[in-house]
């Protein structure tokens, strides 16, 4: 089985590597080459995950982000690519697709609030479907943050991958959110790097890539197995949790065995493309993009404004109301505390 790998790039002569990675096109165009020390750190450790599953598989690498940004991906990352006149998410689906790729695993997002759904992503998504080939994605790391939405987990049709502890307890960074399908180890993962050694890391990453591993056994098992029966198949023979699936870890944490024994008898797929035969528009189009919302009202944004002001000034005068009715505590002699080492 190919599994392509959309990352960073992938350190092919890497010793858990050699011989079994193809390097398709960078499509980040940021003018980085294999060898450069900010090259191939996150797609090599990705590509090494794979293998640690599915040690047979092919790897193709295309280049979609860089080191620099690992998981994480910005609205503002996303706009300069679209100045580049290209999506590289989108690009490197296209690309896999019609390269071969059996599976496509992408252990990237956007971690943030505002989410960075593209359009050309989502079509792009909908073609990988079409020719059969499933896509995961992880679940994102702002579990412990903001825990906002990510891209591309959050497509409908891609399995999304969160992570777990070594006790099969959600990873605390993990994003809890309700596009979570099935989880996978996350913590303490050994993985390769681009420089040919190997290094310790967390995240919904290599959970993502762990996975990736399985659902390339499962389709050397049975190679017509369609996306929708991938999925099928992972959730209904995961280590379910205690009450069930929820936003946590999805369906719960994948049982690679019974994934793959499953994987030979699945349910029937019973999805399709099906031609909308509604009305062209729910409402009189206005000319709003549909990944945008249309710019709010200046009445309503000023009246906003000013109401949060007069608040702030409310709130700041009964501080001051309440800070001088306080009695003056009385004189206390300073005493020096240790607060331990500094940190490194």
């Amino acid at each position: 089985m190919t599994v392509a790998v959309l990352d960073s790039g992938v350190y092919a002569d890497h010793p858990a590597l050699k011989g079994k990675v193809t390097t398709g096109p960078d499509y980040f165009k940021d003018g980085l080459k294999a060898g450069d020390s900010e090259w191939g750190q996150h797609g090599t450790a990705m590509a090494s995950d794979v293998l640690k599953v599915a040690p047979r598989a092919k790897i193709l690498s295309v280049r979609v982000i860089d080191d620099k940004h690992e998981e994480e991906r910005t609205q503002e990352d996303l706009e300069e690519s679209f100045r580049k006149g290209n999506n590289p998410i989108a690009d490197g689906i296209n690309y896999a697709v019609e390269h071969g790729a059996d599976v496509i695993t992408m252990s990237l997002g956007s971690d943030n609030l505002f989410s960075s759904y593209a359009e050309d992503e989502a079509a792009a998504l909908a073609y990988a479907a079409r020719q059969g080939v499933p896509v995961l994605a992880s679940a994102g790391n702002a579990g412990d943050v903001l825990n906002g939405a990510s891209y591309p987990a959050g497509y409908a049709g891609v399995i999304a991958v969160a992570a777990t502890q070594q006790n099969g307890t959600r990873a605390e960074f993990s994003t809890v959110h309700t596009y979570n399908d099935v989880a996978a180890p996350g913590v303490d993962i050994i993985s390769a790097t681009n420089t040919g050694g190997y290094k310790q890391g967390n995240g919904t990453s290599p959970a993502c890539a762990l996975a990736a591993g399985v659902v390339a056994l499962m389709k050397a098992k049975n190679p017509k197995l369609t996306p929708a029966q991938v999925n099928d198949v992972l959730i209904a023979t995961t280590h379910r949790p205690a009450g069930g699936g929820s936003a946590l870890l999805g369906y719960g944490r994948i049982n690679a065995e019974a994934a793959v024994k499953a994987a030979v008898s699945p349910p029937k797929d019973e999805t399709g493309p099906v031609a909308y035969k509604g009305k062209e528009h729910l409402a009189t189009p206005d000319g709003t993009p549909k990944t945008t919302h249309p710019e709010m009202e200046q009445e309503v944004w000023l009246t906003g404004l000013v109401a949060a002001g007069v608040g702030l000034l409310s709130l700041a005068g009964g501080v001051l109301l309440a800070w001088s009715g306080r009695r003056k505590p009385p004189e206390r002699t300073p005493v020096m505390q240790s607060q331990g080492p500094f940190p490194a």
